[in-house]
């Protein structure tokens, strides 16, 4: 079990450091090459709204290992972006990176960004690509996150949908819950689908600082892995939690099931399931002096 390091967060945020600087962001990190192939078909929607100019400074929110700072950096050059995250593993990844790639304008730091010390306005654009639904005080985050942004900065987030639009969630749910009925992930806390209503999207980041948000439906396929037995493996080390509790036959069962569902998402390009999510992009308002 890999243990936390220590970094300072947020009270709020103490959970989602254990996890993410545990062993769910080791599982992430060891992963990354997987997890970018899942996530992919989203970046051309992220990267044509962030719209990205030479000599720009990016902020990453909840970069992971950091592809999509990678990315960002490479357009923004000779300007830069910084990644930040908290888990230390997921940091190392993005790094490695960087200096494999020969991309010197990328910066990671390990840090909760709700509560980071970041230059005043001093980014012109911060994206997130589902890595903005963790904050445990989100209008405390944003708010933070729009000092640091120049008035009239660039916010884009990509955020996921609500759960039952998204097919790769229903059906690990659906075949690990094996007749159970297993907690859906809550839309009011911290999680994945914390950002799924526009509603309460809107009235974050408009509290935090920021215009009225718009918001863009975007589909795209999620890439489990490119042959049954990888995506069985992949989901696994994902959702296989799910599966405390059970005798072994129902495990068994729950197993099958997953199976079944991956041989029927097999298709040429590997194991793909349907996704939604919501493309919001909002600006920072010019700031009152302090």
């Amino acid at each position: 079990m890999v243990q936390p390091q220590s970094v300072p967060v947020d009270p709020s945020n103490a959970q989602q450091l254990t996890a993410w600087d545990g062993d769910q962001g080791a599982y992430w990190a060891s992963h990354a090459e997987q997890f970018e192939f899942a996530v992919a078909g989203y970046d051309r929607h992220l990267f044509a709204a962030a719209a990205i100019n030479a000599g720009e400074q990016v902020l990453d929110i909840g970069c992971g290992s950091g592809r999509t700072t990678l990315d960002a950096a490479r357009s923004a050059a000779p300007g830069s972006a910084l990644g930040i995250d908290l888990s230390a593993q997921m940091i190392d990844a993005a790094r490695r990176a960087a200096e494999r790639e020969g991309i010197p304008n990328a910066r990671f730091v390990q840090a909760d960004a709700q509560i980071y010390p970041f230059p005043e306005q001093a980014f012109d654009v911060a994206i997130s690509r589902t890595g903005a639904m963790f904050f445990g005080d989100p209008v405390a985050a944003f708010t933070n996150i729009a000092r640091a942004m120049c008035p009239d900065g660039r916010l884009v987030l990509l955020v996921w949908q609500p759960f039952d639009r998204n097919e790769y969630i229903v059906a690990i749910t659906s075949a690990l819950a094996a007749g159970r009925d297993l907690p859906l992930p809550s839309p009011d806390s911290p999680g994945p689908f914390s950002m799924a209503d526009p509603a309460r999207v809107q009235a974050v980041l408009t509290e935090a600082g920021f215009s009225t948000p718009s918001f863009v439906g975007c589909t795209e396929p999620m890439y489990f892995g490119r042959d049954p037995q990888h995506a069985f493996q992949f989901m696994i080390g994902l959702a296989g939690w799910m599966l405390e509790g059970l005798d072994d036959r129902r495990r068994a069962r729950a197993l099958e099931a997953l199976q079944t569902s991956i041989q029927t998402h097999h298709t040429a390009r590997g194991v793909a399931y349907g996704s939604a999510a919501w493309l919001v992009t909002a600006r920072c308002k010019a700031q009152m002096p302090r």
